[in-house]
C-alpha cells in the first residue's frame, strides 16, 4: 500500500507559537481534511508524524495529545477518512533524543513498524526540520506554505530538491498525479 507522511501543525491544522494544547486549539486548515480524504480515496495510507515538545515543557500531557488526535479523527470521519498511524516526539530540543525532527528516529520507526519503503514515500511538512528529515531518509520532501515560518529559496536549495505548494491539497494532488 502506498503511504503519505504528514506533519501535523502547520500542514493539517493551524499552528501556534503558543502550541496546540487541547482539542479547542485544533483548527483544521482550509481544505486539509478534504486533501486527506482524497489521498485515502486514492489508496494512500496516512501517517502523521510530529514534534510535540509541549509535552516535555509541561504545557500538555499525553492525554491531551490523544484528545487532540481524537478531535482530528472525528473531524476526518465527516469526510469518510481517518489517520492510519500517529507518531510523535514528546521531547524538547535540548533532550538530545533521536526522534525529534530533523533527526530521523520517527521516520525509521515508521519504516520498521509499518514496513514502509521511505524512498517511495512523500513527506509533507511546513518546516525545515520536516524537509531535512525527509531528505535524510530518502523520502520525497514537499513543503506547504501554510505554517508559521517563511522559508526562503536559498534555504530550500541548500536542503535539496524541494517541491513547494500553497497547501496540503496542492501537495496531495501532485503526489496522486505522480503515483
Amino acid at each position: 500500500m502506498r503511504s503519505l507522511i504528514l506533519d501535523r501543525d502547520g500542514v493539517i491544522n493551524e499552528d501556534s507559537r503558543d502550541f496546540i494544547r487541547s482539542p479547542a486549539d485544533f483548527r483544521p486548515l482550509p481544505g486539509s481534511l478534504e486533501a486527506i480524504a482524497r489521498a485515502q480515496s486514492e489508496g494512500f495510507r496516512i501517517i502523521v508524524v510530529s514534534n510535540q515538545s509541549g509535552i516535555s515543557r509541561g504545557l500538555f500531557d499525553i492525554a491531551a495529545l490523544n484528545a487532540i488526535h481524537r478531535r482530528l479523527l472525528d473531524d476526518l470521519a465527516r469526510y469518510g477518512a481517518s489517520i492510519d498511524a500517529f507518531f510523535f516526539c514528546p521531547h524538547g530540543s535540548d533532550d538530545n533524543c533521536s526522534c525529534r525532527k530533523p533527526k530521523t528516529g520517527l521516520l525509521r520507526a515508521i519504516r520498521d513498524r509499518l514496513g514502509i519503503d521511505l524512498t517511495k514515500t512523500a513527506f509533507v511538512g511546513d518546516k525545515i526540520s520536516d524537509l531535512t528529515a525527509a531528505v535524510s531518509v530518502g523520502a520525497r520532501p514537499l513543503l506547504v506554505r501554510t505554517g508559521l515560518d517563511v522559508i526562503d529559496v536559498e534555504t530550500l536549495r541548500a536542503i535539496g530538491d524541494i517541491e513547494v505548494f500553497d497547501d496540503l491539497m496542492g501537495a496531495v494532488s501532485a503526489v496522486i498525479a505522480q503515483s
